[in-house]
This record gives structure tokens, C-alpha cells and sequence, in this order.
């Protein structure tokens, strides 16, 4: 659905993935044994799951963003937001991981760190239902 600002018209959208940090890796050999997969460690599941999701709703309310889609995976998060242009896709992506983080943070006794890397993709209205689609489809998906 087209918005709109006092000045411009827009449909834009942002598919945005990223993984959390593992935590208990402390030897650098460990580390270089164990590559990458030391970033998808499956712990975003149950009440962890859920409290992100409703934190992440909380963040695009707050910041005037639109949450079109969210799926928190055991070992990653995609989330599809609506965005005025004024809003830089890396400054959605900075907002989301580093608010969510400070948020679960403070609240729960477990602690949630994101990677810094991400991925993000613009979808505009052709594409929009499919990406939700896919986004939708993907929590019976990895199991």
C-alpha cells in the first residue's frame, strides 16, 4: 500500500535477516576450529522467541515503522518492515539490533547479542506478498 509524507509517496519495504552471537567460546582456537558455525547456535526458540517478537513489534512502533512480517527462527530473525525514506536501511537495521538487545537485556536474566553483520534486501509491491509469504513459511521450514 502506497504512504506518503507531507513531501514524497513511497512503497518501501526491507527484508532483514541476522543471527545472534553464541555465547561460551572463549579460546580464539576454539574459535578458528569451529568457523562460522559458531554463529548459529539454535537458542531463539520458546519464551525467547516470543518476548523478541514483541519487542520488535515495541521498536517499529516507537520509531514509526511498519512491521509487515517477523519470524524469529531457532538460529536467525526475518523480519520484513515498512519504512518511510528518511529512514536509511542501516539505521533500521542499527535501531532494531541494538534497541532489541538493550531491551531483552535489561529485562530478562538471559542475554541476547546480535552479530554485527546482517543482510537486507528491498522488496517493493510486486514482490511484497511473496516475501511475506516466504517469511510466513519458514518456522515449519529448518526443523
Amino acid at each position: 500500500m502506497v504512504k506518503s509524507t507531507r513531501h514524497a509517496k513511497y512503497e518501501l519495504y526491507y527484508h532483514i535477516v541476522f543471527v545472534p552471537k553464541s555465547g561460551g567460546i572463549e579460546d580464539s582456537a576454539d574459535l578458528a576450529e569451529q568457523g562460522s558455525a559458531q554463529y548459529r547456535r539454535s537458542h531463539l526458540t520458546g519464551k525467547t522467541k516470543e518476548r523478541l517478537e514483541t519487542i520488535f513489534a515495541e521498536i517499529c512502533e516507537d520509531k514509526g515503522l511498519e512491521l509487515a512480517e517477523s519470524e524469529v527462527m531457532p538460529d536467525h530473525v526475518h523480519l520484513f518492515i515498512g519504512s518511510p525514506p528518511k529512514n536509511a536501511p542501516s539505521l533500521i537495521v542499527n535501531w532494531v539490533k541494538g534497541i532489541s538487545a538493550r531491551k531483552y537485556n535489561q529485562r530478562y536474566d538471559d542475554r541476547v547479542k546480535w552479530t554485527r553483520s546482517y543482510y537486507v534486501g528491498t522488496a517493493g509491491s510486486a514482490s511484497k506478498g511473496a516475501v511475506e509469504q516466504y517469511i510466513a513459511e519458514q518456522e515449519g521450514g529448518d526443523e
